[in-house]
């Protein structure tokens, strides 16, 4: 009987260890953090697999064995409160009554209570026992400290609240809606879009890219929305370049995109850090490169080259009235010039009577034909808008409209070019500064002069038949294998609601089919 009441102790002993374990076990199961650091560091560790941001710090606190651990997002804290107020006091100003000859002594729960009381110097300190609270407050800047032995964590108030030095959009002017942009360094364009888009889904994966500069380039995606092929077609594209320097986002864009002999871009860049944000709640891809303040976004069709931010932020009807006039502005840019060559060197008929002679009046004594007068005034438009981007900006626009209307007036007094070749040449350059993307106005801009050429040899026939051409390579033409006119071809007429028509916003309840996102509905209710 004496020696049965040892082992019925160390029975009992096992029982109630593993009844704690079984507890734990089922707390981890609900959400809930565990006793054991080990556990917890499991959780953060694979949560750093899919957030590059993510910064995981186990110390051991003072002078004693026991483990403890820091975690928070790297760009979204302040790091001097982090050094000094919480890892500092912790590992080297640690009070001697706790030193190693007293560790085994010390409890956790009264580690946790001194910790708590005397030791953080942190305005704001909150408790936290589940995961999910934890997370979330990582994600809004705050920094968890974990200690072995504790299912309680400590929440710290470490958000950086100084203000960086971002700036406006230059190239994505709006006149409602905010006016950040993305700046060159990597850390503040992802803690940016950390702080507007709060969501423990947001993951960012990184790769490096570039033999010899070695260019840091982020993915960004919200895990459990975007198409897992489509996230890794983009890993896979960038994986498979080999080439000695990535300088900027438009590097990249060269090697992924599909049809490098195409005309049209196919990944969309912008500096707004809003476009971005909307485009990862459709279920698309962004990609973000050290040094370059313009962020990818894949894939894409062409009308979103012709859309604004602003366009979601005024109401359904002015929004929709505007991206009409938007297309009406993109069609003239490409068109006007051939459209006024083919008329008045092959179709004169069809011009009515006054006008053709009004325009008869103003040609006499030029001696060129329409399409030569045409491109002369062109390229010299062209050459003002270079010139006026390349100088600075408090003459540079002076310079241009100086510049064109010094020009024009010559021209038309030198008897080089009419009137009303001026008039269709200035009308041209308005509606393409009408069109919100560059790198799209710059394709329209080139087309221009082969539209121009198609109309000089056969006049309405050449317009007919460039825009037959251009309609099938379009409708061919793939962006990481979406099609590029999609949602007009092929038609999926749940998605026609953002494209003619800016659908009212409580009726565009579901995300773009053709993307084929893992959650389809945006907002439920009515």
């Amino acid at each position: 009987m004496k020696g049965g009441r040892p082992n019925m102790i160390k029975r009992h002993l096992y029982r109630r260890k593993r009844k704690s374990k079984n507890e734990e076990k089922q707390a981890a199961e609900n959400g809930m953090i565990a006793r054991d650091l080990q556990t917890n560091l499991k959780y953060f560790k694979r949560l750093k697999e899919h957030h590059a941001d993510l910064v995981i710090r186990k110390f051991k606190i003072g002078g004693t064995d026991k483990n403890a651990c820091v975690v928070y997002m790297n760009e979204l804290v302040d790091k001097q409160v982090i050094n000094n107020h919480i890892l500092k006091m912790l590992m080297v100003d640690w009070p001697e009554a706790y030193s190693t000859e007293n560790a085994d002594s010390i409890s956790p729960a009264a580690l946790f209570d001194f910790t708590h009381d005397h030791i953080l110097a942190v305005n704001n300190v909150k408790e936290g026992q589940s995961y999910s609270e934890l997370l979330l407050a990582v994600l809004r800047g705050s920094t968890v400290l974990m200690i072995d032995g504790i299912n309680t964590a400590l929440i710290l108030d470490t958000v950086n609240k100084k203000k960086k030095a971002l700036g406006g959009s230059f190239s994505e002017v709006v006149v409602r809606g905010s006016n950040t942009a993305f700046i060159d360094t990597l850390e503040d364009n992802m803690a940016l879009l950390r702080q507007n888009l709060v969501n423990p889904d947001l993951t960012f994966f990184e790769l490096n890219v570039g033999r010899r500069t070695q260019c840091r380039v982020i993915i960004a995606y919200l895990n459990g929305l975007a198409n897992p092929r489509l996230v890794e077609e983009v890993k896979n594209r960038i994986r498979k370049i080999d080439t000695d320097q990535i300088l900027d986002s438009g590097y990249l864009e060269q090697f992924i995109e599909d049809n490098p002999l195409s005309p049209f871009p196919q990944l969309q860049n912008t500096e707004r850090p809003d476009r971005v944000i909307a485009a990862l709640n459709e279920g698309r891809v962004a990609i973000l490169v050290d040094g370059s303040p313009y962020v990818l976004i894949a894939p894409v069709a062409f009308w979103m080259f012709l859309q604004s931010p602003e366009d979601y932020y005024e109401r359904w009807i002015p929004g929709t009235l505007i991206r009409w006039l938007r297309y009406l502005a993109a069609f003239i840019s490409l068109f006007l010039p051939s459209i006024y060559i083919a008329f008045t060197s092959f179709h004169y008929g069809l011009i009515p009577t006054e006008l053709a002679i009004s325009i008869t009046a103003t040609r006499e004594g030029v001696p060129f034909p329409a399409f030569i007068e045409a491109l002369f005034m062109e390229f010299a438009v062209e050459i003002l808008r270079e010139a006026g981007l390349r100088l600075p900006k408090t003459v540079g626009q002076t310079v241009s409209i100086v510049g064109g209307l010094v020009i024009g007036e010559s021209a038309v007094r030198a008897g080089i070019a009419s009137p009303i070749m001026v008039i269709v040449v200035a009308i041209t350059a308005i509606c393409s500064f009408a069109i919100p993307q560059y790198s799209a106005g710059i394709s329209l801009r080139y087309l221009r002069f082969a539209v121009m050429s198609f109309a000089a040899l056969i006049g309405l026939y050449g317009l007919v038949l460039f825009f037959l051409l251009m309609t099938i390579h379009l409708v061919r033409l793939e962006s990481f294998g979406y099609p590029y006119l999609a949602p007009a071809a092929p038609v999926r007429v749940q998605d026609l609601k953002d494209l003619l028509f800016r659908a009212p916003l409580f009726r565009m309840k579901r995300r773009p089919q053709l993307l084929k996102p893992e959650d389809q509905v945006r907002q439920r209710g009515t």
